[in-house]
């Protein structure tokens, strides 16, 4: 499975689930794996075993480690979600602090140095916006969210940014242009795969 496409969205009829479903289609041929966080009940609140787990590096809960072998399998992987608050879900925020943790995303070395473990995964990001590009642009939410996840995630763990492809204006009345967003947002996210 080079490909893991995680997902977050209450609604199965959701944008963020078809634009799921549209590249998984697209990447049909290649091995691709949906993680539906929210169908599959992903419990993202971070715990006193969570804690453990931080603090000893390892002795991960089962659906922890379940997430860690789905990435090891993954060559790439994709995030797909709509914005909220200028961010990403807490069902997202909630794996991210479950998953990619000590021991597994990141070490450290013997002078107390971060060792970046992920180097192996390259991420895409598809985030799902209901306001149109210049709002983001005005108010600097696209760069805080790059810095958050790009920065802040991908770099700290040593993993490759793939491309960032949002879909601004996914709640405006222009049902062609939404359309055309997401074939635009696929596409990206396929060429960067494929390259």
């Amino acid at each position: 499975m080079p490909t893991l496409i995680v997902t977050t969205h209450p609604d199965g009829d959701s944008l963020t689930r078809h634009l799921t479903d549209r590249l998984a289609e697209v990447l049909a041929p290649d091995a691709v794996e949906i993680a539906d966080l929210a169908a599959e009940g992903f419990d993202p609140r971070y715990l006193l075993s969570d804690r453990h787990t931080y603090r000893v590096g390892g002795d991960y809960t089962p659906d922890v480690a379940r997430e860690q072998d789905r990435l090891d399998r993954a060559t790439d992987l994709v995030l797909v979600f709509p914005v909220y608050w200028w961010s990403m879900p807490a069902l997202l925020k909630g794996w991210f602090d479950r998953v990619f943790v000590n021991g597994w995303a990141f070490g450290l070395d013997a002078d107390g140095g971060i060792v970046r473990k992920l180097d192996r995964l390259r991420v895409h990001l598809v985030p799902i916006a209901g306001d149109d590009a210049g709002v983001y642009d005005r108010h600097g939410y696209e760069q805080a969210m790059r810095t958050q996840l790009e920065h802040g995630i991908v770099d700290f763990c040593g993993a490759r940014r793939g491309v960032t492809a949002y879909v601004h204006d996914s709640e405006g009345e222009d049902a062609d242009a939404r359309t055309r967003a997401v074939e635009a947002a696929v596409a990206a996210v396929v060429e960067a795969i494929r390259a």
